[in-house]
């Protein structure tokens, strides 16, 4: 994860974002100015960047006032030709016993006037938050120009090994005359190599025609002979039929989680995108209405529960995701999470 000085920006903010470890005021003053620059390239008003400019700051004050191991991702979002800057907090800290009354304004455990949560939940288009005592919390927040969020039904996030500054994994999402796809992928090792293996899948997936998820698998392979190969898995997510369609190559994870506390694993076949591959198959999966599909790297360990952090499934694709990053990715590869829901 990259922090302190904004000199460290790169001249355009990619879709995947910046990282910051946040531990002094000084690296909080990096993050405001890296949201407003990302602002001004996305062209949104002085008015809006002036919310985000709050919000990032409030944001990035309160992990320094608060947390432990706080971290933070400014980084775009773009929903059918419409811009936002997004802002994910990850800490673990010791949580809130009480949300509704630590957004309070007036409440502070540091001294200050307690504002902070406050004005970021006013000045943010969209926001979420998740807390459990003692293990730590996780906000996002959204400002989008014109004031009008645009809530998505998946969401992920990326984080590349230490010593890294890029991650060979990625993710996408699209919705094509109203089927809404997924892909996760990983590419073989690490570094500027692997990420190019992955963004060729990420650019493919999003050229290729709507299909089923084996056939847009089976694309992928294709596309992808000229790099060293991914692992990747691809869902479809079906309102109409509460159905989950699933294909994949590789040790990419994918589960559904039901509110009831059951989970079932999907089935992903052994292989490497672009070099080895068995015949493809697509499975398909019930997917009730309020159950959560979670796909991930083998960055991310399977030790994640979603009965130790009471409420999360209700919560936010992101918050969800960003909490799975958190306390299940290592820092010894690099991760990739994806969340989706059916809306």
């Amino acid at each position: 994860m990259s922090g302190g000085a904004v000199a460290s920006v790169p001249e355009g903010l990619l879709d995947e974002g910046i990282w910051f470890r946040v531990e002094d005021a000084s690296t909080a003053a990096a993050v405001r100015r890296a949201a407003e620059r990302l602002a001004a390239e996305l062209g949104i008003s002085e008015r809006d960047t002036a919310d985000l400019s709050i919000v990032a700051a409030e944001t990035a004050g309160n992990l320094v006032k608060h947390a432990d191991e706080g971290v933070l991702l400014v980084r775009p979002v773009r929903v059918r030709e419409r811009a936002g800057v997004e802002i994910v907090a990850i800490d673990r800290g010791p949580g809130m016993a009480d949300v509704p009354y630590s957004v309070g304004d007036g409440h502070s455990t540091a001294g200050t006037l307690g504002i902070g949560l406050g004005a970021i939940l006013r000045q943010a288009t969209w926001s979420d938050l998740h807390s459990v005592p003692g293990r730590g919390t996780v906000l996002a927040a959204q400002v989008w120009t014109g004031r009008q969020a645009e809530q998505t039904w998946a969401s992920g996030l990326i984080r590349p090994i230490n010593g890294e500054t890029v991650s060979g994994d990625a993710f996408a999402i699209r919705e094509v005359d109203g089927r809404r796809q997924v892909l996760v992928c990983d590419g073989l090792g690490h570094g500027p190599l692997a990420n190019a293996a992955a963004q060729a899948a990420v650019r493919t997936f999003h050229m290729t025609p709507i299909a089923p998820p084996a056939a847009v698998v089976e694309a992928l392979h294709r596309a992808l002979g000229h790099t060293r190969g991914a692992a990747l898995a691809v869902a479809e997510l079906d309102a109409d039929r509460a159905t989950l369609r699933y294909a994949g190559l590789g040790n990419i994870s994918g589960t559904i989680l039901n509110p009831d506390g059951t989970r079932r694993g999907l089935v992903s076949l052994p292989g490497i995108a672009g070099h080895q591959k068995r015949q493809i198959r697509e499975y398909d999966y019930p997917l009730p209405p309020e159950s959560v599909l979670l796909m991930h790297s083998d960055g991310i360990v399977d030790r994640w529960s979603p009965a130790d952090y009471p409420g999360l499934l209700t919560h936010s694709p992101l918050v969800i995701a960003a909490t799975v990053l958190r306390d299940a990715g290592t820092r010894r590869d690099d991760a990739g999470v994806l969340v989706a829901r059916l809306p």
